[in-house]
């Protein structure tokens, strides 16, 4: 029991601590993505943005044209064989 109240006050102390004090980034991104160069927004964060984009496009429509192939097959009767 007393293993489990010491690793609740270690990650307690974790999170805590002033030794680790984080640098605020966030003006510097709005800075960064709100000058006008002439980019998208979806591609202003570099290659890494970029290929994200093309996958999430890629796997839509690929997913859109999937159901559209099962809402076509589902919707032909099936023929009768006796």
């Amino acid at each position: 029991m007393r293993h489990f109240l010491s690793l609740q006050r270690v990650a307690t102390r974790a999170f805590n601590t002033t030794a680790r004090q984080m640098k605020n980034k966030v003006p510097e991104k709005q800075k960064f993505f709100q000058e006008d160069n002439g980019l998208p927004v979806h591609i202003k964060g570099g290659t890494t943005d970029v290929l994200l984009y093309r996958l999430t496009m890629t796997l839509t429509i690929a997913g859109s044209a999937l159901s559209c192939y099962w809402l076509l097959v589902a919707s032909m009767p099936r023929s009768k064989a006796d």
